[in-house]
């Protein structure tokens, strides 16, 4: 008898088209902040600052796409609320 086994991956964790957030957790000295840790699809892995109170990513600038990070950052935002 021959057994197959598959590898099991992991879950991503949130997404919002391309890029996934990892790590989520809210930041201790503003309550209103969240820190993501994010990956997007060709493997670029970023730690940013997400402010639910203005609505802002912080870095601006950076490889994984603001646009979809912004997205979910905000999505997140609304989920803790």
């Amino acid at each position: 008898m021959l057994w197959l086994v598959q590898p099991v991956l992991a879950a991503p964790g949130l997404c919002a088209g391309p890029v996934c957030a990892d790590g989520i957790t809210r930041s201790a000295k503003n309550h209103w902040q969240l820190l993501l840790r994010l990956e997007d699809q060709q493997g670029h892995r970023e730690k940013v600052v997400m402010d639910c109170r203005a609505g802002v990513l912080s870095p601006q600038a950076g490889l994984v796409d603001r646009g979809y990070a912004r997205s979910l950052g905000l999505r997140l935002c609304r989920y803790v609320s």
